[in-house]
């Protein structure tokens, strides 16, 4: 039977919550357990991070060198395997102290979150629960406020009905809308509108294509598709729009339809920077827009129109 997240917190952490949380999980886990701001209190979130960072490498069975960056996240997240899991499930009675799941889990979510707090960029702090490990950081970005819960996203990843891995949720919630995007070079003004390639949308055409329209982008960079590759994402048209805060175009978003879905490909001046799909129907066609700081991306599906809003970025 697949072990769930809602299994793993019942059996290895429930009981060893306070009777009167235990009755209403919803208000322990919004209500300030620290509205003092007592630094001692933090401070034990400090010390559990260190303590995970010196007891990693024999809990995961490798080097995973933890250094409080948001490499070491994706690094860490690796490591976590069903093996690793079902190894600590057994290690030390469920639902006590003991366990080492337990200890692994609540030292692992106050690591994560030191590395969070970590970039000096980032506007973010943490908000005490009770218990501790429930604790959240509270982060402003771009995308807006948010309060991430790191020791459900290690409930989540250690699940086996859970798709998400811990690297994934930290780049979607911390990575990416905290990514330093106003600091690119600017191409050209945002007002600078590129024709579609209407047809025949192969390598070369878009080649030439940019360098009569935009010849501040001068090279699509190592990482952007091959011609084969960007061959067969069998591309109808190819549509252009630069994207950035203000005037300034810090980015080249183009986008067209091709088999099963909408492609997307993110350009900076020194080219390729990353990739997306979403899966769409072919008709009517996808409609790529801005509004305000964020792009809006609608299609086709099941023949209803389904909407995704991201940071001009992208995901």
């Amino acid at each position: 039977m697949p072990i769930t997240a809602e299994a793993l917190f019942r059996t290895h952490f429930l009981p060893l919550y306070p009777p009167d949380v235990q009755g209403d999980l919803a208000r322990a886990r919004t209500v300030d357990a620290n509205p003092g701001k007592n630094p001692a209190i933090l401070a034990h979130l400090e010390d559990a991070a260190r303590i995970f960072v010196a007891r990693a490498d024999t809990l995961l069975g490798r080097e995973v060198h933890l250094d409080f960056t948001d490499a070491s996240v994706h690094r860490l997240s690796a490591a976590l395997t069903p093996e690793r899991r079902d190894a600590w499930r057994v290690a030390g009675e469920a639902g006590t102290a003991e366990n080492e799941l337990f200890n692994v889990v609540v030292h692992g979510a106050a690591y994560v979150g030191a590395c969070i707090l970590h970039d000096s960029r980032r506007q973010a702090h943490w908000a005490v629960r009770r218990p501790l490990w429930e604790s959240v950081i509270e982060l402003v970005s771009p995308a807006g406020e948010a309060q991430l819960a790191i020791f459900q996203w290690w409930l989540k990843s250690l699940a086996d009905d859970d798709a998400g891995t811990l690297a994934d949720r930290y780049r979607t919630h911390v990575e990416v809308p905290t990514w330093p995007a106003t600091s690119l070079p600017s191409i050209a003004p945002k007002e600078r509108r590129l024709p579609r390639i209407a047809k025949g949308v192969r390598y070369d055409v878009l080649y030439k294509h940019l360098k009569a329209h935009l010849p501040e982008l001068r090279d699509l960079g190592k990482d952007f598709p091959s011609a084969e590759r960007f061959s067969e994402l069998g591309l109808r048209w190819l549509d252009f729009l630069l994207l950035g805060e203000g005037d300034e175009g810090r980015m080249l978003l183009m986008y067209g339809p091709g088999e099963g879905g909408l492609h997307l490909i993110w350009l900076d001046r020194s080219g390729f920077h990353k990739s997306s799909f979403i899966p769409a129907e072919s008709f009517p066609d996808p409609v790529v827009k801005t509004e305000d700081d964020q792009l809006v991306i609608v299609v086709s599906w099941e023949k209803k129109p389904v909407v995704h809003r991201m940071l001009w970025w992208g995901p």
